[in-house]
């Protein structure tokens, strides 16, 4: 399993609120749109990160996350799993705390290369699932 209620809880409540979220643009249709909702109503400061830049829920959009000019504690990934292991090299290089993987979002390769930089990992869970239940 990638996402024990230990780790989870950490990431929820130690690791920091700046949440980057790679693929989050302002389709509301999209899950990353209500997630991200969600987060910010449990103080999570959300940051966009999407080619298109967008401004979501209020919050600057950027193009990467290279291109973020602060730190960001947790990257929050809604892409393909085939696409996500460069994401979490990519959280690595940046200094994030943690790599959270949506739904369906698997690459044991990536979690394993993440674990191994020190990063906290999440695979396959939503953390708009989760933090509710932290009571």
């Amino acid at each position: 399993m990638y996402g024990d209620s230990a780790t989870i809880r950490k990431i929820l409540t130690e690791l920091g609120d700046t949440w980057a979220i790679v693929g989050l643009s302002g389709n509301q249709r999209r899950a990353a749109y209500g997630v991200a909702s969600v987060l910010q109503r449990f103080g999570k400061r959300i940051v966009p990160v999407h080619p298109k830049a967008e401004t979501v829920h209020g919050e600057q959009g950027y193009p990467s996350l290279d291109a973020v000019p602060f730190p960001v504690d947790v990257v929050d990934v809604f892409v393909n799993s085939d696409l996500a292991g460069p994401v979490a090299d990519e959280a690595v290089a940046i200094g994030a705390k943690a790599v959270w993987y949506q739904l369906g979002v698997i690459d044991e390769r990536a979690y394993d290369r993440a674990r191994g930089a020190g990063l906290e990992m999440v695979m396959d869970r939503c953390p708009a699932i989760e933090i509710p239940r932290l009571g």
